[in-house]
């Protein structure tokens, strides 16, 4: 491991204002000791690294020129704010980044004045920026707003539409395109490759820079350039693109030119309405490992800085997500009909191998959900069986579509529904909390959940055997270590499996992965368990058999007990009109914070420990009353 690094300039800074009487030298001299500062520290425990290290200069540059947080920096996503963080006072604490009681992992207003939006999800930026934008106009203030977009953000629809009202407005808002060519994967799409083909060498602004200079002294020419030159651009230029919204557009320039950006900036300062910078980076910028492999470097673990390697974690087996990732790879060599689609996450959803080996049925359609899930309509129109692999917390952007395109029509596509309950280190805009209870109330969609590794395969499976929606819901990480059967078999639709019989007169309903934990508890309490299995239909008779006998019940889900799989089961009793006392175990009605998933579950009470001790409790009280109400007769 490399020594201590010297970041005497960067030490010196305790606020963005610290900045603003630095020379250009001083800034270049902070933007190397801010990146070798990233890097350290990154190294250490992880964390999103290399788009960070693309907006180091860009950093710099806007807290150099505005007056933040008076000014406001929206930064999309965040995954390229670390150097705003370090910059605004939490230098010494980025080392505590996605731990428990740590930064957030991404810009968080709670945390700092800095922070003037929260982020987490893509392609927000523009229209955040656009409301601060208009809210300075009413209140008659002379602010200004940025919105930083970039590491693909800019391939969300919703993006375009906020450039689309923007436009019309005379609000003073700054949209800064930090075009790395990239996303978390690579980037795709017309747009993306519009821009890299034709900017990659700045031909353009260098050839119109230069012919102003040769024109400037003959007007007739110098105007019959100009007006060639709006023709060429409607032909071929972004520019173009953004000029016919109502922005003003300036670019492309080098976005590690720490003087012109600062020189484009503070031009830009003065200019009203809105305005349109293309700024051109390189993701990992300044660390040759993450320069050369940029989606490998996205989100690393901890790694030597020296030698770029980084440490891979222990594992006793297969993710879930590994677990879908093989299973489509055989399903789709068996059925010729599977068609898989991601929405820019092909690495986090374990379809690398796939889009190899089946290069022609694989679309990752950038980040566009609502895209993504109407897509895949299109293609269950015509006989085609598509599986779309998405995040939990990311088909919630595509919620209308999944109800009007998908489940009205009763088309069979299978949702991969990963990430579902407590991810971890993203924190509470990445939390799968709510999906079961946006989901269940949807006609026609049949929703599994899992409770191990073969489970899960053999669910896939299922969804492509049914002639309408499904859903397979599976958490983050690893699976329980439980035998994979190659031979996939459709299960029977809604029905339960019972995995223990107790005699004290409990019974434990599980939905999904947490079926462990409640085995333990079941242990303790000698208790009867149901594996769920199936969220929508539920095994109604199973239940109701199971009630009837029974003095309690628990239901046990990785999903907010609000609306969720244990509400469920509370209406199919209620119907039934059969009164028994019920607990519901589940995500609590808050937002969990960041830490790793093992403190998201506890946080949430729904470690292995902390369903035993609230099973166990409950259930001890309750029968104390009821022994006491026996006494009492």
């Amino acid at each position: 491991m490399a020594g201590p690094v010297r970041t005497t300039l960067l030490d010196s800074i305790e606020s963005p204002a610290d900045l603003h009487g630095l020379s250009t030298a001083e800034l270049t001299q902070l933007a190397a000791e801010l990146r070798e500062f990233l890097i350290q520290t990154v190294s250490t425990r992880g964390g999103h690294f290399a788009a960070g290290l693309g907006t180091v200069e860009l950093t710099i540059a806007l807290h150099h020129v505005f007056n933040t947080p008076y000014d406001r920096i929206v930064w999309d996503v965040g995954h390229q704010a670390y150097p705003h963080k370090v910059l605004t006072g939490r230098r010494e604490q980025l080392g505590s980044i996605k731990q428990k009681g740590g930064l957030a992992p991404f810009p968080n207003r709670a945390e700092s004045p800095y922070d003037t939006f929260g982020t987490g999800h893509s392609s927000t930026s523009i229209s955040a920026a656009l409301g601060m934008a208009i809210a300075a106009q009413r209140k008659g203030e002379q602010r200004h707003a940025v919105a930083v977009i970039g590491d693909g953000a800019m391939s969300g629809g919703m993006a375009f539409e906020a450039l689309n009202h923007a436009g019309t407005l005379p609000a003073n808002l700054l949209v800064i395109l930090n075009d790395n060519d990239m996303s978390i994967s690579e980037g795709v799409g017309a747009l993306s490759q519009y821009f890299a083909r034709l900017l990659a060498g700045r031909m353009y602004s260098t050839l119109r820079e230069g012919g102003k200079k040769v024109l400037s002294h003959l007007p007739t020419m110098r105007e019959l350039a100009r007006r060639s030159e709006e023709h060429v651009k409607g032909m071929m230029l972004p520019g173009t693109l953004f000029e016919e919204m109502g922005f003003n557009y300036i670019g492309p320039i080098d976005g590690h030119d720490l003087g012109a950006l600062v020189g484009a900036l503070k031009n830009i300062r003065s200019l009203k309405g809105p305005q349109f910078l293309h700024v051109i980076t390189t993701k990992g910028k300044g660390y040759a490992p993450a320069e050369a492999d940029p989606i490998k470097w996205h989100g690393p673990g901890p790694f030597d800085p020296s030698s770029g390697t980084i440490f891979k974690e222990k594992t006793t087996g297969p993710s879930y997500s590994q677990i879908f990732g093989s299973w489509l790879c055989d399903i789709a060599a068996l059925d010729e009909r599977i068609v898989a689609i991601t929405p820019a996450m092909r690495e986090g959803s374990g379809m690398v191998e796939y889009s190899r080996r089946f290069p022609d049925r694989y679309y990752d359609v950038a980040i566009a959900e609502q895209h993504a899930v109407t897509f895949a309509a299109g293609l269950a129109c015509e006989g085609l069986l598509p599986v779309v692999a998405i995040y939990s917390t990311f088909l919630q952007r595509g919620y209308d579509q999944l109800i009007h395109d998908v489940a009205l029509q009763n088309l069979p596509v299978l949702f991969a529904l990963d990430r579902a309950g407590l991810v971890g280190g993203d924190g509470a805009t990445h939390q799968g909390s709510y999906d079961l209870s946006f989901l269940r109330c949807i006609p026609n969609l049949v929703i599994m959940a899992p409770s191990d590794e073969n489970e899960c395969r053999q669910m896939l499976f299922t969804g492509t055997t049914l002639k309408q929606p499904s859903v397979v819901r599976y958490p983050r990480g690893l699976g329980t270590g439980a035998p994979i059967a190659q031979e996939m078999a459709a299960l029977p639709v809604g029905r339960a499996v019972q995995r223990r019989e107790g005699r004290s007169g409990l019974a434990i309903l599980a939905f999904g992965t947490l079926l462990q934990a409640a085995l333990l508890a079941a242990e303790r309490l000698d208790a009867t368990v149901l594996d769920m299995r199936f969220v929508k239909p539920l095994d109604e008779e199973a239940i109701l058999r199971l009630a009837l006998r029974s003095r309690a019940i628990v239901t046990v889900e990785e999903n907010a007990v609000a609306g969720g799989a244990g509400s469920a089961v509370s209406e199919v009793l209620d119907a039934a009109q059969v009164l028994v006392p019920r607990l519901h175990l589940g995500i609590p009605d808050r937002f969990i914070e960041h830490g790793s998933r093992e403190d998201c579950l506890q946080a949430a009470g729904l470690d292995t420990a902390g369903i035993v001790t609230r099973v166990t409790g409950w259930w001890e009280t309750l029968t104390a009353a009821a022994s006491r109400s026996v006494a009492g007769l």
